[in-house]
């Protein structure tokens, strides 16, 4: 996603922008309007810290001091029930959630097989010239402990526990999507009037740029700038746009790419589109939705938009021809 603004809002309130890497393990950029560079800064430095306590408390590859986590839980939730912060409650409930929504596309319990996945991939770039994929038999193995029902939370406790002591977490679709909504939702109300925040390419607006008026530009990336120089440039605010696609976490074997999104039903990666693109006002929801579209062909990924209030997508075949659903041009910057 890339912002397109203009310099000020008003002879009070300037605009600023800052990046940063350290989070999600991704780029981030923040766009507000404040009175002054320290002003900025200082409510940046608050902002960072508090998507920092989501993002240790989501990670599921370290552990941290005084910090129980998903990391902790995959290791311990299927000895007894393990005490959790509330966040990590609410987020696992949300991923029940998604799972029904989504007929079980995405699925947070889905661990054991995309970790199967994770080390090829992590393997392969670091070894291009011995990449190899995860052996099937071993991935029809890994799904047979991919139950969501395993996954026991007790809302009252805050406990989480695995009944299959073999169940793996992995919130990869679901939790940088989860996070921005909160902690965007919580700057809008506490450090900023208007912004245009993008982690990793989920972008959350909210107010207006320039003159106070106007809303915000933002460009979805497209997947190949061989064939196109953007999917398209969108006038939004107060909502959020993510996109998923095969074209930056990859690996590469006998020449052939294999992207990170595993489709649940073939437990290999999806091959429907390029990419897929979703608007709507929740940064949670579009982050799980551009998941499960892009683990469904365009047409069943139609049917599931058109009966989602509030939601409209934008996919890019691997032709690179362009689908919208019936409500998205009314977002496109003429």
């Amino acid at each position: 996603m890339l912002f397109c603004c203009s310099c000020s809002i008003s002879s009070k309130m300037e605009r600023f922008s800052s990046s940063f890497l350290d989070l999600f393990d991704t780029a981030s950029t923040v766009i507000a309007y404040d009175n002054n560079q320290d002003d900025f800064n200082a409510h940046l430095e608050e902002f960072h810290q508090k998507l920092e306590e989501y993002y240790k408390l989501y990670d599921i590859y370290n552990s941290y001091d005084a910090v129980v986590n998903l990391y902790i839980l995959n290791k311990t939730a299927k000895d007894k029930p393990v005490q959790v912060d509330s966040k990590i409650i609410d987020l696992l409930e949300y991923g029940k959630y998604v799972y029904e929504l989504s007929g079980g596309k995405t699925n947070i319990c889905f661990g054991s097989v995309l970790s199967l996945w994770h080390d090829s991939r992590q393997y392969g770039m670091n070894n291009p010239d011995d990449a190899s994929l995860p052996d099937m038999k071993a991935l029809k193995e890994a799904a047979k402990h991919t139950d969501i029902n395993s996954l026991v939370i007790d809302k009252e406790k805050s406990t989480v526990y695995f009944a299959d002591p073999e169940l793996q977490l992995d919130v990869g679709a679901v939790a940088k999507g989860y996070a921005v909504q909160e902690v965007c939702k919580w700057a809008s109300e506490n450090l900023w009037s208007s912004g245009a925040i993008s982690i990793g390419g989920n972008v959350y607006t909210f107010g207006h740029k320039d003159d106070g008026k106007s809303l915000w530009n933002i460009e979805i990336e497209s997947p190949n700038a061989d064939y196109m120089d953007r999917v398209e440039l969108v006038q939004i605010t107060d909502l959020s746009v993510v996109t998923s696609g095969d074209y930056q976490r990859y690996y590469t074997v006998n020449g052939k790419k294999y992207c990170h999104i595993i489709n649940p039903d073939t437990l290999m990666p999806s091959e429907y589109v390029a990419s897929v693109s979703v608007i709507c006002n929740n940064s949670a929801l579009g982050d799980a939705l551009s998941t499960t579209l892009f683990n469904m062909s365009i047409e069943e990924g139609k049917k599931l938009v058109e009966a989602t209030e509030g939601v409209e997508a934008v996919w890019i075949d691997k032709e690179y021809n362009k689908t919208c659903s019936s409500g998205f041009d009314k977002y496109i910057k003429n």
